[in-house]
């Protein structure tokens, strides 16, 4: 079974470069982890951004094995990868790459709907209702950690209700491997209230059993991200695919 998701923290819309801010007290490789995965999530350590240990080491106050661990542990996740000679830097997926994520996790993710035995249980739906309250309330406050965690719990619970355990797992799983691609969607209000709004008609579907439009909803949902990601990949780089690091 997949695991439980940390108890999201509230922050403001961020600054283009701003970073996470330095600890007071020395960090854990957890801690670390965390924070840095945050700054990738909302968008503050761009795609092929250099991770530089020692800079890490000064800005959470700790050693480097610390740091290093926290690396691993991202790198596991897919959002961090080694460079020979260059050392560690947020991944930077190619549009292919991105692509073909996306075909695995709509395939996945349709799959898992397809599976719910319907009728869910009124106390699933009020479990959805309540996970949709906390994203929309996110949402309208601009708190844009508490939205990606928020909609990654209602997700997972969506999701979960398929009591398939390998397949939530490895939904959750490639859901990881896109972390730092959200933030290019979720830079537009229209993009996060069209979410909101998806989650809604998911539960409306879910409530009246309509398997056919929640499969729907479910491909549709997946869309804005790769699309956005895709489009400032190109404006930076053009439309061919970038094989090795300059």
């Amino acid at each position: 079974m997949a695991a439980r998701l940390p108890k999201p923290v509230k922050a403001r819309a961020p600054k283009s470069r701003e970073v996470a801010t330095p600890a007071r007290e020395p960090a854990t490789a957890t801690i670390i982890g965390r924070r840095i995965e945050e700054d990738i999530v909302l968008g503050r350590r761009q795609p092929r951004e250099r991770l530089i240990e020692q800079d890490l080491c000064d800005l959470f106050q700790t050693h480097r094995g610390d740091v290093r661990l926290a690396l691993f542990e991202l790198e596991k996740k897919g959002l961090v990868e080694r460079i020979p000679n260059r050392g560690a830097m947020v991944r930077g997926l190619t549009p292919s790459e991105v692509r073909e994520i996306y075909a695995v996790r709509e395939e996945l993710e349709v799959m898992a709907v397809r599976i719910i035995p319907f009728a869910v249980a009124q106390k699933d739906i009020d479990r959805l209702e309540e996970l949709q309250r906390e994203h929309a309330a996110a949402i309208a406050k601009g708190e844009l950690l508490t939205v990606f965690y928020s909609n990654l719990r209602f997700h997972q619970a969506l999701f979960g209700l398929c009591g398939n355990a390998c397949l939530i797992e490895t939904i959750d799983l490639l859901a990881q491997k896109v972390y730092g691609i959200r933030s290019y969607a979720n830079a537009f209000p229209e993009q996060l209230d069209r979410a909101r709004r998806d989650h809604l008609d998911m539960i409306k579907a879910l409530r009246s059993s309509r398997r056919d439009d929640l499969i729907a909803l479910t491909r549709r949902h997946l869309k804005p991200s790769p699309e956005a990601y895709i489009k400032a990949y190109e404006r930076r780089f053009g439309k061919a695919e970038l094989i090795a690091m300059q």
